[in-house]
């Protein structure tokens, strides 16, 4: 183209931090909704409480508690910015250090709006069979992901994370063991809970939280047993995977070196549908909250319950979660049929469901309009809009495009931000020819409008008023579409090679060129690859 080292932290100092020294991460329970703040992380908490009204049996109240209103979209961005508060008091964190962490997704992207917002780079460890649009997420916001075999489960991840922190000398945070994850959560989400329902003078008689890290559970029930204490806490996990039920403990190491921590993966757990929760071994934070006689209930959920439990939230509360707050607000509801009239029931609910998109929460959601979608859109003429209003055709403007023509062997006249522009320049990269773009809408062409005097032009001279227009050796060949089609039945080749433009046998590209069309495209065969 022409243009164009780990450091180890102890378990229980945390327990020791006075009220005096809870961190910046505190002074949320005094932010208003208009401030203005000087970070990102000073938004984290005090996100919204809200009574279901339609999904809820009659005469009992149930209240889910939005974390998905958190900055980074999830109720890990607490567990984020307090570990990384914590690890920067304690001198665990040195300035610029490297921040490694095994995550089934949600915490790392909390970690990685705290490390872009803080100046620390981030690596995260995940298993592959998490949704892509989590990685996507923690590498659009800086992140290095490392992807482990999903065989390798959850323990396989926090192996790879203290590997690496042991070899570059990088701050682990251990999440599954790092008391700073909970305390967050008694000094932020349990008073927030308790405040919220203190100020509206209501009982709280049920929590309702899943569990996985623990983080949530032991901080949220830390402070609602000394506050709240008659609040019952309900302790969900995945009806497949029932590791709590079989009080089967997982066995910790003092060294403290994950390779020994598990001896075996858990013999109850199974693959299950609800990301974030119960990895194949019980963490320290989870075990620590049972042995406080912190669980007063434990609930099953099942996984395809979970996913419909989500749809029908957004149908009919209009509130977006994912299968984990799906899972969680199951169990709220089956809990909401047994317990008294007047019961009150809070239900957490982690994410959104943004994060599912690639899962099966979303399997059977189409992108394409449906037969009855179809009916409403014939239901009218669907009138075009009225074209763009070009200056005629004037002598200079089609030397200008005949010159460049002319000049240059392959030419893409073309619209910055059109994605079929896009498509075809893509091609064109992929297979290594050399071309000359004129982005005719560039600002470059706006004096005058000679952008749109180029367009008058180039429309009158090729009959065609779309873009892009694509030229070799002179020879109008088409638009995106026809280049795709005819470098798959062979035709473009030749041409571009009889022009000189081949290059390194086209890259060896041998895919299909449909894959650079814009997915939205329902004639795009390639747009569900």
């Amino acid at each position: 183209r022409k243009i164009l080292a780990s450091t180890p932290h102890a378990q229980t100092l945390i327990l020791s931090i006075s009220s005096s020294s809870m961190l910046s991460f505190c002074a949320n329970s005094a932010r208003r909704a208009s401030s203005i703040h000087s970070s990102i992380t000073q938004t984290v908490g005090e996100t919204p409480i809200v009574k279901l009204q339609r999904m809820a049996p009659a005469g009992v109240d149930v209240f889910v508690k939005c974390e998905a209103a958190n900055p980074g979209g999830s109720v890990k961005d607490r567990l984020a910015l307090g570990i990384i508060e914590y690890a920067e008091k304690e001198g665990h964190l040195k300035p610029g250090q490297t921040v490694v962490e095994a995550t089934s997704g949600n915490t790392g992207i909390g970690l990685a709006m705290v490390c872009a917002a803080r100046g620390y780079p981030l690596v995260v460890v995940m298993a592959e069979s998490f949704s892509i649009e989590r990685r996507k997420l923690m590498r659009f916001l800086g992140a290095k992901v490392i992807l482990t075999n999903p065989a390798h489960k959850g323990t396989g991840m926090v192996i790879k994370a203290k590997e690496l922190a042991d070899k570059h000398g990088w701050y682990w945070p251990n999440q599954f063991e790092n008391e700073a994850n909970a305390w967050i959560h008694s000094i932020t989400t349990g008073p927030e809970i308790v405040d919220a329902f203190e100020a509206e003078n209501t009982k709280l008689d049920h929590f309702v939280c899943a569990y996985g890290t623990g983080g949530t559970l032991k901080g949220v029930a830390q402070c609602l047993r000394e506050r709240s204490p008659e609040t019952k806490i309900h302790v969900c996990e995945p009806s497949n995977a029932p590791m709590l039920y079989s009080k089967i403990q997982t066995s910790y190491p003092e060294d403290g070196n994950p390779s020994t921590s598990f001896d075996v993966a858990h013999p109850v757990w199974r693959p299950h549908l609800l990301q974030g929760w119960a990895t194949d071994f019980i963490p320290q934070l989870v075990s620590k909250a049972v042995d406080s006689k912190y669980v007063d209930n434990l609930m099953h959920a099942d996984g395809n319950k979970a996913m419909q439990t989500s749809r029908d939230l957004a149908m009919k509360e209009g509130i977006f979660t994912g299968t984990s707050g799906g899972g969680i607000l199951s169990c709220a509801l089956d809990l909401a049929t047994k317990v008294p009239e007047g019961s009150s029931i809070l239900a957490v609910l982690p994410d959104t469901g943004e994060r599912y998109l690639s899962t099966p929460l979303f399997d059977g959601i189409p992108a394409d309009m449906t037969e009855e979608e179809k009916e409403i859109a014939e239901s009218t003429p669907s009138t075009p809009p009225p074209p763009p209003g070009l200056p005629g055709v004037l002598p200079e403007a089609v030397a200008f495009v005949d010159k460049t023509i002319a000049e240059n062997k392959v030419v893409v006249w073309s619209l910055e931000y059109c994605e079929f522009c896009w498509t075809l320049c893509k091609l064109l990269d992929r297979i290594k020819v050399d071309y000359t773009l004129v982005p005719i809408d560039a600002f470059e062409f706006a004096k005058d409008q000679m952008g749109n005097k180029y367009r008058a032009a180039l429309c009158a001279k090729t009959d065609c008023a779309t873009f892009p227009q694509f030229f070799v050796e002179g020879k109008f060949i088409g638009g995106a579409a026809d280049a795709c089609i005819m470098w798959k039945k062979g035709e473009l080749q030749p041409i571009l090679e009889e022009a000189g433009a081949k290059v390194d046998d086209f890259g060896g590209y041998d895919g299909d060129p449909f894959e650079f069309l814009p997915k939205w495209m329902s004639q795009n065969p390639m747009r569900s690859k």
